[in-house]
């Protein structure tokens, strides 16, 4: 297969946040090192993760001007060196890699499952992001068990939806938070109760409702982690953080001796795939058995083209998005 030199991309030409997104059609296209693939992209998922690169605060992200995105599912088209074990060309994918919001992109091959059997591109969106995030903060993590009460922060987005389906399977109960225009949505997903998570008494509810809750899966950061920490059992209450959208909050040893006894537990999905292969490799079998199951069906996230890109991850970062969005490079 021929390719030509140049494709469209979506250019993070600062880190002034999503405002600085450019679209341009003379982008260098990537070509697959070791160990790597080279993806078609199909589509492209859109996470506050990108909102946060966009403004340099993720750890570890690229420096700008860099190619937007990280998240993607496309067909392999070139196989680099030193792959082991690797797909054939041709097989569609879905994965993690820098430069995602383009027709082409790279993807290490560690980061690089096949679809669900069946499934198009924009449908497995979030298979290895989303779905895995929410079960790894509900399973290993938190060590969910049938009639466990748990908290799910901004429950309308795409790890949160995941999650409230996922502890309503297992047998919990759920107390879930999204804007008051979101809640009959995050309703139909099977929450038992939808608050407003910027109401004054969200605590003392919280509290009235569950006297205590087990999990708490916290993304949200600054602004909810003291409810957080009020909230959560004494002693084995779990708060599982795998976000920050509102900006990193601080806690003490004197916090957690003497205020909140509680046990606090970070998440990246991208660490634990590396640092714990067989517990991923466990997640990504449920999630298969779940699919199977009729559990976890086919994403069907919001298209857009490229050139909505700014807009959307915009959208995203004021909280005026609800479950997954995506962009097709090829629009």
């Amino acid at each position: 297969m021929s390719f030509n030199k140049q494709q469209r991309a979506l250019i993070q030409q600062s880190h002034q946040g999503p405002k600085d997104l450019r679209l341009i059609s003379d982008a260098m296209h990537p070509v697959a090192e070791a160990g790597e693939y080279l993806i078609r992209v199909g589509a492209a998922g859109i996470n506050f993760a990108d909102v946060m690169q966009a403004k340099g605060i993720y750890e570890g992200g690229p420096e700008a001007p860099y190619v937007a995105g990280f998240e993607a599912a496309g067909e392999i088209v070139a196989v680099g060196t030193d792959v082991e074990d690797p797909l054939p060309v041709g097989t569609h994918v879905v994965g993690i890699g820098y430069g995602a919001f383009a027709q082409y992109m790279v993807m290490p091959a560690a980061g690089v499952l096949p679809t669900p059997v069946g499934w198009s591109d924009a449908a497995s969106l979030g298979f290895v992001l989303n779905w895995a995030t929410a079960l790894a903060a509900l399973k290993p993590l938190g060590d969910i068990k049938a009639g466990d009460a748990v908290l799910v922060y901004a429950a309308a987005g795409g790890v949160g939806q995941a999650a409230v389906q996922l502890a309503r399977h297992y047998g919990a109960r759920v107390i879930a938070t999204a804007s008051p225009e979101k809640h009959a949505v995050v309703k139909e997903l099977g929450a038992d109760e939808v608050l407003d998570s910027r109401r004054p008494d969200l605590v003392e509810e919280i509290l009235r409702l569950t006297g205590g809750v087990d999990i708490v899966l916290e993304s949200v950061g600054q602004a909810t982690f003291p409810t957080s920490l009020a909230v959560a059992k004494p002693v084995t209450g779990s708060i599982v953080v795998f976000g920050a959208a509102s900006g990193h909050a601080t806690l003490s040893t004197a916090d957690l001796l003497f205020a909140h006894r509680v046990q606090i537990k970070g998440l990246h999905i991208f660490a634990l795939a590396e640092a714990e292969p067989e517990i991923f490799q466990d997640l990504i079998a449920e999630l298969r058995a779940l699919i199977v199951a009729g559990v976890y069906a086919p994403g069907a996230p919001q298209m857009h083209s490229l050139a909505e890109g700014a807009e959307v991850l915009a959208l995203l970062e004021a909280g005026q998005t609800r479950g997954k969005h995506a962009l097709d490079p090829w629009l």
